[in-house]
Order: C-alpha cells, then structure tokens, then sequence
C-alpha cells in the first residue's frame, strides 16, 4: 500500500470496517467499555463522532495520515514474509520501509487524548 506522499503515519484500528461494525462498536463502548478492544477508537472517537481535541490536531498536522480498520490493514499489510502486529497499532512508512510508532501496548495505556497527540508529535 502506497501512500500519496512517500512517508506517512498509518493509525490501524482494532475494530473492523463497515457501518454495521461501527454500531456495534458504539454499543460496546457504551454498555462495555471495560472490554472493548480499541483504544485507539476510543481516545479518537466518542460514540457517534471524532474527538474534537483529535480532528484539531489531525487537520493542523503536515504529515499524511492513513486510518486502516483490522480487516484492511490485514488485507493490505498481511505477508508470509512479516507477522502482523498486535492492534491496535500506529506505523510509520517511509517510501516501503514500515516501522513501529506506538505499540499497541503503549497505546494501551493512554487515557487521554492529549497526551496520544503529545506522543505522536514528538515521533513524527
């Protein structure tokens, strides 16, 4: 998977694709949120739309970014050469060079917005 420019910043959510899966989504956080998978989703998306502390920031920044749901990273990343990560995930590419930004356990592990958007800052 090719990006417009040659490098960009690739956030691959664990949830996948398609507006059924998004209701379902919504209804885990709300009646579940202790088991629900993404954090991902959860620190970029409220119940219905994206953060607005998030959009903000993904508007301002210079660098491309590319929002993959599982079964399309899956789809585009998935070789018998490279094992997939664990997600949820954010990846850097650099022309065909992939390289881990945040892993999924770090990611794991952020409560608040803000301070995903100080972590990817600094990466990037």
């Amino acid at each position: 998977m090719m990006t417009k420019s040659n490098k960009a910043v690739i956030f691959v959510y664990n949830a996948n694709s398609g507006t059924k899966n998004g209701l379902l989504d919504s209804a885990h956080k709300i009646f579940s949120p202790k088991t629900y998978e993404c954090n991902l989703c959860d620190l970029t998306y409220g119940l219905l739309s994206e953060n607005r502390k998030w959009k903000a920031f993904r508007k301002e920044t210079d660098m491309e970014f590319v929002f993959l749901h599982k079964d399309d990273y899956q789809k585009n990343f998935k070789s018998k050469f490279e094992s997939l990560y664990e997600l949820p995930v954010i990846l850097f590419q650099d022309n065909y060079e992939l390289s881990l930004l945040m892993s999924n356990k770090e990611l794991n592990e952020i409560e608040e917005v803000e301070v995903l958007i100080e972590k990817v800052k600094s990466r990037i």
